[in-house]
């Protein structure tokens, strides 16, 4: 079985953080699904353009999981800090081979359960306090461990290329930059 990066939606996400990402790693031809946490397939994003998720949480499994992705955008990051299943995922996922991939107001969730503790971190200008125990960077990603952040929109491109290269290598992430004309 191949293992799958899920990736959570609520409304409120940032678009560009949570859609570049998705393009990215199925770029890399890894198993990704996105997963809505609001109950409806459909979710509308911080600029109303409206996603249908390939699944509702409550009908996932959550087997030979690779990755866990939160996009940014609010009041999406928030909604999926209040989600309790999911916060369970990501304390049950924390200190293992699976990477927990947060940007932009997302990695609040981190830092608000103890994910962060001892770790670097970065994540969009004024939620820095939300980063319980971390070292803050000012960087546009962050990789540290299992743990990668992203400082927002802008960084969506590299944070979604700095994952494909942890989940599928460099040789696949230089090969979907040379794709995509990021270092031509």
């Amino acid at each position: 079985m191949k293992k799958t990066t899920y990736l959570f939606l609520a409304d409120g996400f940032e678009e560009s953080e949570a859609l570049t990402t998705v393009d990215v790693l199925r770029r890399a031809n890894l198993n990704v699904q996105t997963v809505s946490v609001t109950g409806d397939l459909i979710v509308r994003g911080a600029h109303q353009i409206m996603v249908i998720a390939d699944a509702l949480f409550e009908d996932c499994k959550f087997e030979q999981v690779q990755a866990l992705v939160l996009p940014g955008g609010m009041p999406g990051a928030e909604t999926l800090g209040k989600h309790q299943g999911l916060v369970d995922l990501l304390k049950q996922h924390n200190n293992t081979t699976t990477v927990l991939a947060a940007i932009c107001a997302a990695p609040m969730v981190l830092g608000q359960n103890g994910l962060l503790e001892g770790k670097q971190a970065v994540a969009y200008p004024g939620f820095e306090s939300y980063l319980k125990g971390a070292t803050i960077k000012n960087e546009l990603v962050v990789v540290d461990g299992n743990i990668l952040t992203g400082k927002g929109p802008a960084a969506s491109l590299p944070f979604a290329l700095a994952l494909a290269q942890k989940l599928a290598g460099k040789e696949v992430a230089d090969e979907i930059k040379l794709g995509m004309c990021v270092e031509c």
